[in-house]
């Protein structure tokens, strides 16, 4: 009864005084990049319910370019301004950082997210419909798969413009994530680009079922780990009082000095401490694709839209190590001598495991998705080097990443057969004699997953494990070159396969794209030998980003 009058009377109080009651300090222009591309999407579904179907996919593309451009533009004002330097802090009233590394990771994103819209918007791979061009999405998602209701929505020629909002409200989450300064904002970031996500994951124009099926297993297995997450967020906030990073971090390092009479009785508590760090981790690392968290990662990456699986291989990766720097790295620093062991061997198990499963698969996307796997044990050895260098090096090598990965799924959508995409690695024999170009370019992207001299892969790769050997972290870095050799095998079998081989007489073809994909393909052709061949400026913009705001 105390509590219910106590709670009454600061009701009243508040009523009785309402000038009294501060309102929220929010710094506009240096959260710009994230409002533009909110308010974007928010446009995006005015558009979809206002505007006639026949104008909503060139309404819904030119929106989203000159959105994600306007927000690329505003990232590059705030560095330009100091803000990831002299001027970082802490903005929204303790919620999000502006510093170095959020500004690089959310223009890292940006990038990624423009030339992922332009594969988003390919409407010359497949054949036309009923005299209307397709895209890679279902015609209506909301029907039955094979219903009389796609059939119509097919024979009317109708598309998802839809996708174009829903990619940005993705990337609206993923600029928050890993830039949020307290827990609760990291989980509400989670949610809103992950949403999206399984959505999308969904949206298949061919092999509905296996699209649907990916989905529901990225939502089911998504739920668990926004549970595990949250219940850490829960327990951290009984051991310190508080979810502001900065706040957990004093009570790591110094104890509990102002105890809150509410929580006097868990605060300080180790055991909370230690469960809910390992809770949160556990919902980053899933986030990651790292084993033992990874279970989703070939199976949607198989059955989601090829456009959507790289738009989330590369731009999801980016976001949930940015959290998972700031939250080694700014929370629990203090405590690095509990983490880096659990985190040395999800490295090595992550980098071996990826590495070896993926020799025995047989589908383009889902070697490509135990690559992502490998590639995540890489980037942690990075993230396990606590070091300025540790987290430069992995800016560096999640920017170098991205536009690989971007470019292998746009080819990956241009190898055709009469049923869609032809992933089955056995149909791509003898590609490189059908269109040398398009399995040149493929196997430049091999050779930089691969890690091989004078492509991006390579400064990257050797850039996480020049700082993982100098933090003491020597056999890692030997378990890394070993993982290193056993998947060159694998890329090099693919590029073998594409330029050695017989082609077959029924094999597929190679669709030619519009401008938008080639565009896409261009960019990531061009920045991953750009980046293999003169990464010196890169690595020095990455080392000034390098730097959290506490």
């Amino acid at each position: 009864m105390t509590s219910v009058a106590s709670v009454h009377s600061l009701w009243t109080v508040a009523a009785g005084a309402p000038g009294k009651i501060p309102g929220p300090h929010i710094e506009y222009a240096q959260l710009s990049p994230t409002l533009i591309v909110l308010g974007a999407a928010v446009i995006g579904i005015l558009i979809e319910a206002f505007v006639p179907r026949r104008s909503r996919y060139y309404s819904q593309l030119l929106l989203s370019v000159v959105s994600l451009a306007a927000a690329f533009a505003a990232v590059i004002g705030l560095a330009a301004g100091g803000f990831g330097s002299s001027k970082a802090h802490i903005a929204a009233m303790g919620a999000i950082a502006v510093d170095g590394p959020a500004l690089f990771l959310q223009g890292t994103i940006l990038l990624v997210s423009l030339i992922a819209v332009f594969t988003f918007a390919e409407r010359r791979l497949d054949p036309a419909a009923h005299g209307n061009r397709v895209d890679s999405f279902a015609a209506q998602p909301a029907a039955v798969p094979g219903g009389a209701a796609e059939q119509a929505a097919v024979k009317a020629g109708f598309t998802t413009t839809e996708v174009f909002p829903i990619v940005l409200f993705a990337v609206g989450g993923m600029l928050v994530f890993p830039a949020a300064n307290d827990l609760l904002t990291l989980f509400v970031a989670l949610e809103v680009f992950s949403l999206p996500l399984y959505i999308l994951c969904a949206l298949a124009r061919r092999q509905r079922l296996l699209s649907q099926e990916s989905a529901v297993k990225y939502f089911l297995l998504g739920a668990f780990s926004s549970a595990f997450l949250l219940f850490g967020v829960a327990l951290l906030y009984g051991y310190a009082g508080t979810v502001t990073y900065a706040g957990i971090a004093e009570v790591v390092s110094d104890g509990a000095k102002q105890i809150d009479p509410a929580l006097a009785g868990t605060m300080g508590n180790d055991a909370l401490l230690l469960i809910g760090a390992a809770l949160v981790l556990m919902g980053l690392l899933f986030k990651v694709g790292a084993v033992p968290f990874h279970m989703w990662t070939p199976d949607v990456y198989q059955g989601a839209p090829t456009p959507v699986t790289g738009f989330m291989a590369a731009a999801t990766k980016v976001a949930a190590f940015g959290a998972l720097l700031r939250l080694l790295y700014v929370v629990l620093p203090g405590m690095r001598w509990d983490w880096r062991p659990v985190m040395w061997g999800v490295a090595i198990i992550t980098m071996l495991g990826g590495a070896i499963v993926a020799i025995t698969q047989t589908d383009i996307k889902r070697l490509l998705a135990y690559s992502s796997i490998a590639h995540a044990g890489f980037i942690l050895a990075g993230v396990i080097a606590t070091s300025e260098d540790g987290i430069s090096s992995v800016l560096f090598y999640l920017g170098a990443y991205s536009f690989v990965t971007l470019g292998a799924f746009a080819v990956v959508t241009l190898v055709r057969d009469a049923g869609g995409e032809a992933t089955a690695l056995s149909k791509w024999a003898g590609l490189g004699r059908r269109s040398p170009l398009v399995a040149a370019v493929f196997a430049i992207f091999l050779l930089a997953f691969a890690g091989i001299p004078l492509t991006s892969g390579f400064a990257g790769k050797f850039a996480v494990f020049k700082a993982a050997a100098q933090s003491g972290a020597g056999w890692l870095v030997v378990v890394g070159v070993i993982s290193s050799a056993i998947a060159a095998f694998f890329y090099i079998r693919v590029i073998v396969l594409m330029f050695f081989n017989e082609p077959k007489a029924d094999g597929p073809t190679v669709a030619v794209p519009s401008p938008l994909t080639s565009t896409a393909i261009a960019i990531g052709v061009t920045a991953t030998l750009v980046l293999g061949l003169a990464p010196q400026y890169f690595l020095d913009l990455a080392g000034q980003a390098g730097v959290f705001v506490r």
